[in-house]
């Protein structure tokens, strides 16, 4: 139980240490948004720690607002403007030792399961940055307010993992960005469906065990992007749970991040999704040869559901598996299948963790 509370604070609040191991952070940081305009900070320390805020991920004491000072109750409540992107470093009093912290989820209006990867422990006991690697399900309804939360996050690439009909049907509304997406047909995803689930158009593990050949392409131009180091970066499908969600199992595991906690990060699309936003009212009518419009349609006002077969067994899971059974890891899979070798690898933990 104790493990589990523990693991839910880290996903919730997920926050990312400093490199200065000796001294001794803050533990089980998070940040809630309680209303509007309002956060909560929440931790636990024997010492009093001092809260900094800045709008900037990397930003260090010297260059963010002292919030809070010598504050011993683990708690502190501050006012942000309604949307704003905010990042709390809090400082041990006593040794220094600090741990940055950030919403989990952005507060878009019209969006769904739009959220930072950052703060979850990666390899040689760092940890994953906050702000530079977002994950999110389609985004065709933004208001304005959204749209002017997502500049502030100055993305330097969008990769789409959505297929050419859902790209049709469903556009983004994120513009000037840098664009990357590679064609392909969504009856690919619903013949994959059919044939896992004898005819029936269903999620599973089965289908799960051909998206590492199925979605090869678009997770090769999603690390290359990564790779070009060229500003924050987004990906996302419709629901940006399922292509969305293997997607961000690869590029945790490169990053050393232990596998529990990716499974962990994956179930919370269950809770973060806002089907209502993920596309755009439309006529099925007028797209009679569309997959996606038919597979919309079946789904729309569906809530949803946890990505388990009947079992219990996440439906990631089986990705994970074929591809440890396949090619032995997912570090032989990044190699051999999308072409990222063991020196990507180390610049990937070099630029994406602290």
């Amino acid at each position: 139980m104790m493990k589990s509370i523990a693991l839910a604070a880290l996903l919730l609040g997920s926050a990312a240490a400093s490199p200065l191991a000796a001294a001794e952070a803050p533990a089980s940081p998070m940040v809630e948004r309680i209303a509007p305009d309002r956060l909560k900070i929440s931790w636990s320390a024997k010492n009093a720690v001092d809260v900094y805020m800045s709008d900037k991920a990397d930003a260090v004491a010297t260059a963010s607002a002292l919030v809070s000072a010598r504050d011993r109750d683990g708690v502190h409540e501050q006012a942000v403007k309604p949307g704003e992107r905010a990042f709390f470093l809090l400082k041990n009093q006593q040794d220094g030792g600090t741990i940055r912290v950030a919403e989990r989820v952005l507060p878009l209006e019209q969006g769904s399961n739009f959220r930072d990867i950052g703060g979850y422990p990666a390899a040689g006991g760092r940890q994953v940055k906050w702000g530079m690697i977002y994950r999110s399900g389609a985004t065709p309804l933004l208001t304005e307010g959204d749209l002017k939360l997502i500049e502030g996050l100055q993305l330097g690439n969008m990769v789409d993992l959505r297929s050419s009909e859902e790209r049709q049907l469903a556009p983004s509304r994120i513009v000037g960005v840098p664009y990357n997406a590679v064609g392909y047909s969504m009856a690919a995803i619903t013949n994959a469906m059919k044939s896992s689930n004898g005819g029936a158009l269903a999620n599973g593990g089965a289908l799960y065990r051909r998206m590492p050949d199925m979605m090869a392409p678009q997770f090769r131009v999603l690390f290359d992007r990564l790779l070009a180091n060229r500003g924050a970066l987004a990906y996302n499908c419709s629901a940006g749970q399922d292509r969305t969600g293997l997607a961000t199992a690869l590029i945790l595991s490169a990053l050393g991040v232990p596998r529990d906690v990716i499974i962990a990060d994956y179930h919370l699309s269950t809770q973060y999704r806002r089907p209502e936003y993920e596309t755009a009212p439309f006529d099925p009518a007028a797209f009679p040869d569309n997959a996606a419009a038919r597979m919309f349609a079946r789904y729309k006002g569906t809530k949803p559901q946890p990505l388990k077969d009947a079992d219990g067994k996440a439906f990631l899971s089986s990705a994970l598996e074929e591809i440890d059974q396949r090619y032995g890891s997912v570090e032989a899979y990044l190699d051999k299948a999308l072409g990222v070798s063991a020196v990507d690898v180390a610049a990937l933990r070099a630029t994406y963790t602290e």
